[in-house]
């Protein structure tokens, strides 16, 4: 069997039960593509010792009733505790940081058989939608159309250029306002992010918890399916973990959408969309609705009000959870003067441990809960997340069983092109993706199709919460009509 790389998890999971390929065969070959590809940067920390070993346990399991996973090789995002093993979130201040405990989510997939490859690169504490905040330095898009570097998207960058590349089959993700279906649709890959609740958020690194939601990013919807179907599970430790059983996600995919309902929501058509996103939105449309799907135009009003909602909420957590990082316990610690104190010490520490874009949302944060302008902002956009979430359920409440968007407002750009621009720029382009977090709904992004530039395009499906099943055969069916089969031709 040649180019193991290359092979689906649902593949390589047939293959493996049959005997026709082993574990330690499939990781040598990915760790070996690994090796090769230092210049897309994506794996930052590499554990080819754990991965063999894991490998070797995976073969001696081996058999028709072993798990799904059972010695498929994942990378695992760097923002994911791995017990011994480097978790630095990409952030200086935990240079050195190697816990001592697993994250639910990985130890689910370890404890299905599955191999961890290494921690891959991403924006510093999920921050970013460019990959080009981590501490590792940028994560590159294996896409290549011209003689620049492109963005693999953020804060997901690192899993989406090595999934995209195939050093592993698959990769863990994290999505807090897009992180996982901004950078899938960069680089022509799936990404899911599910209800929130659904994913076990222990022992993940914390930006914005009531965002924050753990998800799979594969090279097809089926993988996603058998993926996500390992990651989940109710937890203890997590008290939003939700307590409900995890469905069969890969048996719900039938690829019969026939009667469902797909809402087109006006509010998505953006002033300046550029032709081909609306070309490709109004392709998939019509594929759904080949396939037997009804389309009905829908209204989520309060959709121009997200993206600043979002970045109140988002920051204004952030602050939080980031202030248990000074330099006590763990992690960066700053030199200290002749006659400094333990505020010379917090400060030096955090000034040097974390970079500007997180220096920036923490004083945001800071700013939005400080006692004069907590009820002008950070109330104010609690509110309005009420009213999106609200826009959302009145149309599945009207029938609406999905919800189809664009994922991007564009194709993957040139690193380096956006970040010396206005932030905000950058921050646009989030435009589809914050909504489904601020409701906490599941959506997922579906490679649709190459732009005029010959880069890949997505589309986002959002689904009715814990109905993940139904997203994944609804994205399932328009998987197969579009027919997304291109590749990035290897130059690294």
């Amino acid at each position: 069997m040649s180019d193991l790389t290359k092979l689906k998890i649902a593949e390589a999971r047939d293959a493996l039960r049959k005997g026709d390929l082993t574990s330690v065969e499939l990781t040598q070959a990915c760790l070996s593509a690994i090796d090769a590809a230092d210049a897309l940067n994506a794996f930052v920390h590499k554990t080819p010792e754990i991965a063999l070993d894991q490998a070797r346990a995976a073969d001696a399991r081996r058999g028709a009733d072993a798990p799904a996973l059972n010695g498929i090789p994942l990378g695992i995002k760097d923002l994911f505790c791995t017990k011994g093993v480097p978790s630095q979130a990409a952030s200086g201040i935990l240079k050195g940081f190697r816990p001592e405990y697993e994250s639910t989510v990985s130890a689910n997939l370890f404890a299905d058989g599955a191999v961890m490859l290494g921690k891959l690169n991403m924006d510093e504490f999920a921050m970013g939608s460019s990959n080009e905040t981590s501490v590792y330095g940028d994560a590159v898009n294996p896409w290549k159309i011209d003689d620049r570097m492109l963005t693999p998207g953020g804060s997901s960058g690192g899993s989406a250029a090595a999934v995209a590349a195939d050093l592993c089959l698959g990769a863990t993700g994290t999505d807090t306002g897009g992180s996982i279906r901004q950078p899938a649709a960069f680089t022509g890959i799936t990404g899911i992010k599910p209800t929130y609740g659904r994913c076990s958020r222990w022992g993940i690194v914390a930006f914005a918890s009531s965002l924050d939601q753990a998800g799979p990013m594969t090279k097809d919807v089926r993988d996603a399916a058998i993926m996500l179907q390992s990651m989940c599970s109710h937890d203890v430790k997590d008290s939003t973990s939700a307590a409900l059983p995890v469905p069969d996600f890969e048996a719900a995919l039938t690829g019969d959408i026939k009667g469902k309902t797909i809402g087109i929501p006006k509010e998505y058509r953006m002033d300046g969309m550029p032709q081909e996103i609306e070309k490709l939105w109004a392709d998939g449309t019509a594929m759904l609705k080949d396939a037997g799907a009804k389309i009905v135009d829908i209204s989520l009003p309060h959709t121009k009000y997200a993206l600043p909602a979002y970045y109140v909420i988002a920051p204004a957590e952030a602050s939080s959870n980031l202030a248990r990082y000074d330099g006590v316990r763990f992690g960066h610690r700053a030199k200290l003067a002749q006659g400094d104190g333990i505020t010379e010490m917090y400060e030096k520490t955090r000034a040097e441990g974390f970079g500007p874009e997180v220096q920036r949302r923490v004083m945001v944060g800071t700013y939005v809960l400080s006692a004069g302008f907590y009820d002008a902002y950070y109330n104010r956009a609690r509110r309005v997340r009420a009213l999106i979430k609200r826009d959302f359920d009145l149309a599945f409440e009207a029938g609406v069983d999905a919800i189809l968007t664009p994922a991007t407002p564009s194709s993957a750009f040139g690193l380096g092109e956006m970040a010396e621009a206005d932030p905000i720029q950058m921050y646009l382009n989030d435009v589809f993706t914050v909504t489904v977090n601020l409701a906490g709904l599941p959506g997922i992004a579906v490679p649709a199709g190459l732009g005029a530039n010959g880069l890949p395009l997505g589309l986002q499906l959002i689904g009715r919460p814990w109905e993940e099943g139904d997203l994944l055969n609804i994205a399932y069916s328009l998987e197969r009509a579009a027919g997304f089969v291109a590749k990035p031709s290897k130059w690294w």
